[in-house]
């Protein structure tokens, strides 16, 4: 009888365990490395940021904007932790000083060439299975967003940086990028 391979689960621990500077995810117990953000990639979270929260304001809003890194526990528990490029939490009380605990009501995520798999493929999954309400994936290489409305259970559509975008959460909010 052959014995089986033993394979290695991570917890939240393992992730603050890191090297300074070294950063990373988990995901059902496995631990996903982050390559450090593009000038681009950077320049788009800023410009969401920036556009969101003067929305979230114009408006009296309660939500609150944060930008990576920022730590999402995304189930409450010890083997799952984010940093959404972008999450927009409207509920304070999932709220503290080490992050959010819990889903984010709205997240974008700005596709690495590296590795779009874990935007497309297992953050959805992950997003959509933990209760986030809106997700958009914005591909700089290719100019697009695709906007996930988990609300309605649907993807919304796929956008070009030239489109007016609507947000999903916020019915009077829209998003063009080139104008920004």
């Amino acid at each position: 009888m052959r014995a089986l391979k033993e394979e290695s689960f991570y917890t939240i621990d393992d992730i603050y365990d890191l090297p300074d500077g070294q950063r990373a995810e988990l995901i059902d117990g496995q631990i996903y490395n982050m390559a450090p953000p593009s000038r681009t990639h950077q320049k788009l979270v800023n410009l969401f940021s920036w556009a969101i929260t003067n929305y979230i304001r114009s408006q009296k809003g309660s939500c609150e904007v944060y930008p990576a890194p920022f730590a999402v526990f995304l189930n409450k528990d010890e083997k799952n932790y984010v940093e959404p490029d972008i999450s927009v939490i409207c509920d304070p009380s999932k709220l503290d000083e080490k992050g959010c605990h819990g889903a984010p009501d709205w997240i974008i995520e700005i596709t690495s060439p590296s590795n779009p798999q874990m935007d497309y493929g297992i953050k959805l999954f992950k997003y959509r299975s933990a209760g986030v309400r809106e997700y958009w994936i914005v591909n700089p290489q290719k100019n697009t967003v695709i906007v996930f409305d988990f609300e309605k259970d649907q993807q919304s559509n796929q956008y070009d940086f030239s489109d007016d975008i609507p947000s999903c959460i916020y019915k009077n909010f829209i998003i063009n990028i080139n104008s920004m």
